[in-house]
């Protein structure tokens, strides 16, 4: 694997905020690319929130798309929405899983990752992410967020995004 660590960081119990990132040597436009295109690729299989297992995982490339994913069944489960696409350099999605981890369709309880990619030159980026607004969740926000910034989330996450990109 071409890239180098990824910048893990314990949040602190009253932040509303995980953040994570990890340089990739690859150019701006194909890690965005990767990350975006290519989500299928390096989402793990194990995170999904449908009853059927995952077959797929999808960012749809528009500011007004669905961030969700497709069952071995066929079915399909909406995780958010895209915000914000800006190609290479941004994408910010409306994540609306609770703190059971269901959808809530409801954009006033959404949590908000914002990814970012920062051209270091030579080939190399800088991918950002920060999910905040967690108190959007409502009671339990906290679960939440300690999943996505714990071990088996964004972290490990960004490492498989990493891995594919190079």
């Amino acid at each position: 694997m071409n890239t180098e660590r990824v910048m893990q960081r314990k949040v602190p119990m009253s932040e509303d905020v995980v953040k994570r990132s990890v340089v990739v040597n690859v150019p701006i436009e194909h890690a965005f690319k990767v990350f975006t295109e290519r989500f299928d690729l390096w989402w793990p299989r194990e995170h999904h929130v449908g009853k059927a297992d995952l077959q797929t995982a999808i960012i749809e490339p528009k500011a007004g798309g669905r961030f969700y994913e497709k069952g071995v069944d066929g079915s399909e489960c909406e995780w958010g929405a895209v915000l914000e696409f800006a190609p290479p350099s941004r994408v910010v999605l409306a994540w609306h899983l609770d703190p059971s981890w269901t959808y809530n369709p409801n954009p006033e309880r959404a949590s908000q990752v914002e990814i970012s990619f920062v051209d270091l030159g030579g080939g190399k980026t800088q991918v950002e992410l920060t999910h905040s607004k967690f108190a959007r969740h409502g009671d339990g926000w906290e679960k939440v967020r300690d999943g996505v910034g714990g071990e088996g989330g964004w972290g490990m996450i960004l490492g498989r995004f990493a891995a594919a990109a190079a």
